[in-house]
């Protein structure tokens, strides 16, 4: 167990980063970090599927069909109102754009979208993130998929609470807790999913502003992260709890786990349907999958995870 000390200073995380750091761990020319720890063993033991539910994790894509701005643009080339009625064989036909990245659309950041101290994950050179895209840790680490064990834990149920507010902190001892309320361990190469009740504020009290901030971990759950070898880290806000509270320090848990532990992470993770299921059946653990687009040079990916029971 990992005790949980308090918010780190920025000094302290500075020196957490290079302690918990892996570069080099899986060779000197890896671009898939902690994915390496789901191996064909850590697949074989997920697949357990009881029941053959599957449940969607991902948001609807917002996508604007005009001039607002959105995260996705969709133009139809062809649609059916420009179809004659006469024509026997036609066709539809649509363009979509999409700026994966920012708190809405549920993505895949890639080793390369955060940069420490001039480097991207394993040492490699900011400058290999160009403006014709990733040349290094792109998002086609995940190219072939990525399926390991997923766990989820259920952090307003531990609290007793349905929603944490915005800018809330997750501590050790909600994880721990979450652990052990549920039955559950979060072992190496698993899938953390951790929810915060983000969808079911915002059912209640509407979306807020940006600026009022997301719940999510505190900077000290950093070692217990690294602990645990976890291998993709996913939730319902960014993982970060922002502000952070920490000078020079705006998302910790993204500058520490991409750019220096190698874990990807997924954003905005559309949790509330996953929690109900675990919830009906009290079982926390599932066969999680998700396949990034296979974009060379991407430092993200739009994704549609499922959970399956």
């Amino acid at each position: 167990m990992t005790d949980a000390t308090g918010t780190p200073t920025s000094d302290e995380l500075a020196r957490m980063a290079v302690e918990l750091r892996n570069w080099g761990r899986w060779g000197e020319d890896d671009e898939r970090g902690a994915l390496n720890l789901i191996t064909d063993e850590k697949r074989a033991q997920a697949a357990v599927v009881q029941e053959g539910l599957s449940v969607s994790c991902s948001n609807e894509l917002p996508v604007s069909r005009g001039l607002e701005p959105r995260p996705g643009q969709h133009f139809m080339i062809v649609g059916g109102d420009q179809v004659d009625p006469e024509t026997r064989f036609a066709f539809c036909l649509d363009s979509f754009s999409i700026a994966p990245h920012g708190p809405a659309t549920t993505h895949l950041d890639a080793l390369c979208h955060m940069f420490y101290e001039g480097k991207i994950y394993n040492g490699y050179s900011k400058d290999e993130v160009r403006t014709d895209g990733a040349h290094k840790d792109s998002i086609m680490a995940g190219a072939d998929g990525i399926v390991s064990r997923g766990v989820l834990l259920d952090i307003p149920a531990v609290r007793g609470v349905e929603w944490l507010e915005p800018a809330e902190r997750i501590t050790v001892a909600d994880l721990e807790a979450a652990e052990e309320r549920e039955g559950v361990r979060v072992d190496s190469g698993d899938i953390l999913l951790v929810a915060t009740g983000r969808e079911a504020r915002t059912e209640s009290r509407g979306p807020g502003a940006p600026w009022d901030g997301l719940a999510g971990l505190d900077a000290s759950c950093l070692p217990w992260l690294r602990e645990r070898d976890v291998a993709v880290v996913g939730c319902d806000g960014i993982t970060d709890a922002t502000p952070s509270g920490i000078d020079e320090w705006p998302m910790p848990l993204h500058q520490v786990l991409i750019a220096n532990m190698g874990v990807h992470l997924i954003d905005n993770v559309s949790i509330e349907r996953l929690v109900s299921a675990c919830r009906e059946r009290n079982r926390y653990e599932f066969l999680f999958s998700l396949a990034p687009l296979r974009l060379e040079g991407g430092t993200a990916s739009p994704v549609n995870p499922l959970a399956i029971f």
